[in-house]
């Protein structure tokens, strides 16, 4: 039910805790509606993309990379962070190409996500790439990954079964899966 309530929380300070290459951490001081104040810590990120790359037999192309923050590798469809400028288009083929090597004859725009709206600032890029063509990868200097093909249905039950875990690529398989009915 909407009761019609102002919403909005207005930034009475910032103090700026750091600011690395991918993040920067800021506490504000806010004023709630009610006129109270509070705290929030906010994580900004850049912007990302990810793709769900699927072939002409349904197979997905994912990757598995190590996660430092979890300690563990985990498979994920290809992502990154876009570069400053970028349309998010152009940021979506880049990676698809720099991970995998493919380039596809077609990319559709799944949706955006955020993935902590309560202290994480990224908006990521959702798209589904098809007529995949395989070329060369170009992975960046620090990225090492593996490349799998993974039938779309098997991937869509580990997704479902909590196996996959990541949020991006969980959303893009259910999207697509509405999507395209498969």
């Amino acid at each position: 039910m909407n009761n019609g309530m102002e919403l909005t929380e207005k930034t009475l300070s910032r103090e700026d805790l750091f600011t690395g290459r991918v993040v920067s951490l800021h506490v504000d001081t806010v004023e709630l509606p009610n006129g109270a104040t509070s705290v929030r810590e906010v994580v900004e990120h850049v912007d990302g993309v990810a793709v769900l790359p699927l072939d002409g037999d349904n197979n997905v192309l994912t990757v598995t990379q190590y996660r430092y923050v979890f300690r563990k590798p985990m498979l994920e469809i290809p992502a990154g962070k876009l570069d400053e400028g970028e349309d998010p288009r152009a940021g979506a083929l880049r990676e698809l190409r720099e991970e995998t090597g493919a380039v596809p004859e077609t990319l559709e725009h799944l949706g955006n996500i955020v993935l902590s709206p309560g202290c994480f600032g990224e908006t990521l890029h959702l798209y589904l790439a098809r007529g995949l063509h395989m070329g060369e990868q170009h992975l960046d200097e620090d990225e090492f990954l593996n490349v799998d093909r993974v039938p779309f249905h098997e991937l869509l039950e580990r997704c479902m079964s909590g196996e996959i875990e990541d949020a991006k690529t969980v959303t893009a398989v259910l999207k697509t899966k509405l999507l395209l009915d498969i």
